[in-house]
C-alpha cells in the first residue's frame, strides 16, 4: 500500500484524553486514478477485553458502568459490558489480567487469547485484543469495582451465559465487544 498513499499534511486537532488528527492524503485507487482524501483519526491506544466463564455453573462475569457517549446518544442506562481496559504500557495479556483483578475482583489463571480486530477502522486506530478465561468462585480476591481514582464506578455482574445471550436479543446488552465474546463463547464453549 505504501506506493498508493502519499501524506500531504497532518494536523493535531485535539490531544487530551486521546489524539484526534486530521490528515490530508492522496490515495491511488485500484483503477490507477489518484484522489485527495481528508480523514480524521482518533487514537486512544489499543485495548484488551475478557469474558471469564465458569464451565461448572455456566456463568459469565460482566460489568455494568456509565458510558457518557452512549448516554448522550439516548441510551439512559449504564451499559453491561465485558471487562476491558487500555493497554497503556502493558502487553495485552498483562493488561487484561490487571483489569480483571481491578474491575472484577478475580485473579484469572488460564487466559486464552482469541483475536485482535479493529473495532471501528473508519476513524478509530484502536485494535482490541479479545480473551476468554475459566474462573470459579475460589478465584475471587476482592469486590472489584474498578479504580475510583480513574473515575471508575463499576458494578460486577455474574449471570448465566444463556441469560447474557438473551440480553443481546432483548437489548440489555448493546456493547459490540461484549456481544462478540458472548456469541463466541456460546459457539465455542470452554469445557470444565
Amino acid at each position: 500500500m505504501e506506493d498508493r498513499i502519499r501524506i500531504r499534511s497532518e494536523e493535531v486537532l485535539s490531544d487530551d484524553w486521546a489524539v484526534l488528527k486530521k490528515t490530508v492524503l492522496d490515495y491511488r485507487r485500484r483503477d490507477g486514478q489518484w484522489e485527495t482524501q481528508i480523514r480524521q483519526t482518533y487514537d486512544r491506544g489499543d485495548g484488551a477485553v475478557i469474558l471469564p466463564y465458569d464451565p461448572e455453573r455456566s456463568t459469565v462475569l460482566l460489568v455494568r458502568q456509565f458510558r457518557y457517549p452512549a448516554y448522550v446518544t439516548g441510551h439512559r442506562e449504564p451499559l453491561i459490558e465485558a471487562c476491558a481496559g487500555l493497554l497503556d504500557e502493558h502487553d495485552p495479556e498483562t493488561c487484561i489480567r490487571k483489569e480483571a483483578e481491578e474491575e472484577l475482583g478475580y485473579h484469572l489463571k488460564d487466559v486464552e487469547r482469541l483475536f485482535a480486530p479493529y473495532m471501528s477502522p473508519g476513524s478509530v486506530t484502536e485494535r482490541l485484543w479479545f480473551f476468554v478465561a475459566r474462573y470459579s468462585p475460589t478465584d475471587r480476591i476482592s469486590d472489584g469495582g474498578g479504580a475510583p481514582d480513574e473515575g471508575e464506578d463499576i458494578e460486577v455482574l455474574e449471570m448465566p451465559l444463556d441469560e447474557a445471550l438473551a440480553g443481546i436479543y432483548d437489548g440489555r446488552i448493546i456493547d459490540a465487544k461484549t456481544i462478540i465474546l458472548i456469541q463466541h463463547l456460546k459457539l465455542n464453549p470452554i469445557r470444565g
